[in-house]
This record gives C-alpha cells, structure tokens and sequence, in this order.
C-alpha cells in the first residue's frame, strides 16, 4: 500500500470526508456490572474527531479491490492513519470554508452524481435475466468458438527453423520436406505414427509421447496447422503442412466441443454484459443528445513537414579498378511463432 491511498480516499470516500464529526460518548456511569460491549466502537479518535468500526469498515470497501485485500490485513493500521490524516485535513478545510468553494462544490455535485449513476446502474444489471433459450442459442451460434480437435503430429524442422533441435543434421527446406513426405507415405503404408514421432519428430515436447498434442481449440495453433487439422476427418493422415516451423504430418484422433456446463458461466456474463449495453445505448439514444459538433470536431491533423532535399549521389568513378572485396551478406530473419508452437 503506497502513501498515495490518500489520495484514492479523497477520491473515492468523500462523503465520509465531509459527514459531521461523531462526539465522543459520555463515559459510562461506574457500576458494578461489567459493561455491555460497544456494537460499534470507536477506533480511532483524534482532536475531537472519532472513527467507529463500521464508519472505517465502510471507507475500506471504497477502496480498489487490489488494495482491500491488503488494507483489511496486515495495512490495517497504514490506512487508518491515511484516513485520519484526510479526517483532520477535511476538518481544517470546514473551518477554513472550504467546502464553499466553487470547485470543491462542483467537485461534490459530480461525485454525488457519480455515486448516484454507479447505484442506477447496479440496479438496472440486477434487473437484467438471462433464459437458458438464450444461452442454449449463443452456445449453438457460437459452435465454432467451442470446437476442439485431439491430434498428433510429426515435424520435420529445416535449417532456420525456430524447432531446429541441436546436434541433428541440417536440413534445407527441399530436404526436410522431401523427409515429411516419406515419413507420411510410411505411415499410410501401415507404419507406426507414435513410434516415427517419437524417433524423427523435431517437436521433442510431444514426440516424447507420439506426438500427441492432446486437444486444441480454435486458435491455439498457427493458422495453417489449425486449418488442416480442424478439416481433416477423425483417423485421417492428413497431407504435409508447411508452417513457420516447418513440415508438419498430422493424424486427427477426435472432434470434440467444450461441454455448455462448461461454458455457461462466459456465456451469460457475455449475454448480460450485451443487454446492458444495450440497455445504455437505447437510454442515450431516448434522451436525443444533442452536441456542438463544432467543439468536438477532431483536431486539425499536424502540418507535414518538408521533407529535406535529396543529396546527389557522389559520382564513381567506372574507371577506377572494381573492389575484390566480398559483398555484405543479410542474415536471414529468425521466424517467431505468433500462437502456440504444434
């Protein structure tokens, strides 16, 4: 918790910043009985101002949830004495007027609103249902989202490749294709598919169990890998798939969706999200806005600045003797796997 909290207190808990001051209760009457414990006692008191559990127990829930967590435990008492110090701050500002002022006041307006517009809309989300028809129907609209197919795969990884596994012998691509497509005749011909990955396949992660790849939705792989897998039909080999990794053999073992019970939870949290927006957006659109389009017109776009004269090019001399030296080679640009690696 950094000393800024109270900064987020001014922010977020000004209605307790300018509540009246609690006076401190009368000490009890001296009895024999012992005294009845305080429902709500006063925890922090300081120059006539007094904090009761619940007052502090209500600024703490105004609080970010990434900072309750720790403003409730061990920074209890870190955050009281940031209260305390806005308490007294907002004390002395009372006595000095403060919250007469123009922008303290349009300050308060727009909170008060604030708080008022957050209530509203607490109020219409909670009115907000959502039928099982509609959810059964975004889960059927939305079938693709949920496909998952279970495979496995064989890659032949050339020179250059990011699954390049060191201590191998260095393919070019002809050669590492012209290996994948071998490999898949062998494997149409009634060859083993674990046994080949887990001898010649370049992806060591899932070679080491047959290249299995377990089950993957739409995606998680790179668009060609993912293209050729989710067309291929249960049992199928499919042909060599070229990617930035190299050649791939793939064998679909299972179609499969993501269950609704699974899902359900995404979906009416999507449903509900849409309904309120739109709920919101029918309730600007009833009150026909009407905006100064000359205010909010976008800036001016920025003048482009002259670009600098060519410099001529030095003139070479063709009669001058040609250079031995060897011309600068690029290196070829290392690929980098946008999605998951197959």
């Amino acid at each position: 918790m950094k000393k800024s909290t109270i900064l987020i207190i001014l922010a977020l808990a000004a209605p307790a910043v300018f509540a009246q001051s609690t006076p401190a209760p009368a000490p009890p009457a001296t009895t024999t009985a012992a005294p009845a414990p305080d429902a709500d006692p006063i925890v922090v008191s300081a120059s006539g101002i007094t904090v009761r559990k619940s007052e502090f127990e209500a600024a703490l829930k105004t609080l970010p949830a990434e900072y309750q967590s720790y403003a409730q435990g061990p920074g209890k008492k870190q955050f009281a004495d940031d209260y305390l110090r806005m308490r007294l701050l907002a004390a002395e500002g009372m006595k000095a007027g403060m919250q007469n002022s123009p922008e303290v006041v349009n300050q308060l307006n727009l909170m008060r609103e604030n708080l008022v517009a957050t209530a509203q809309l607490k109020k219409i989300d909670s009115g907000i249902t959502i039928t099982d028809a509609e959810v059964q129907k975004a889960y059927t609209d939305g079938a693709k989202d949920y496909e998952q197919v279970k495979a496995r795969h064989i890659l032949i990884a050339p020179k250059g490749s990011p699954a390049a596994q060191t201590g191998k012998k260095e393919l070019s691509d002809d050669e590492a294709k012209a290996k994948a497509e071998d490999l898949r005749k062998q494997i149409v011909a009634g060859a083993n598919f674990e046994e080949l990955a887990k001898k010649e396949s370049d992806d060591a992660g899932s070679g080491a169990r047959g290249g299995d790849l377990g089950s993957f939705a739409h995606g998680q792989m790179v668009p060609e890998f993912e293209a050729a897998a989710f067309a291929a039909k249960i049992g199928d080999v499919t042909p060599v798939v070229k990617t930035q990794f190299g050649y791939h053999i793939i064998k679909v073992e299972a179609h499969d969706s993501t269950p609704l019970a699974q899902v359900r939870p995404t979906i009416e949290k999507n449903l509900k999200q849409s309904k309120l927006h739109a709920a919101l957006e029918a309730m600007r659109e009833s009150a026909h806005p009407v905006y100064d389009e000359k205010y909010f017109a976008p800036p001016p776009a920025p003048p482009v600045a002259n670009a600098p004269a060519a410099t001529p090019a030095p003139k070479v001399d063709t009669a001058a003797p040609k250079s031995d030296a060897k011309k600068e080679t690029a290196a070829p640009k290392k690929d980098t796997p946008a999605k998951k690696k197959p």
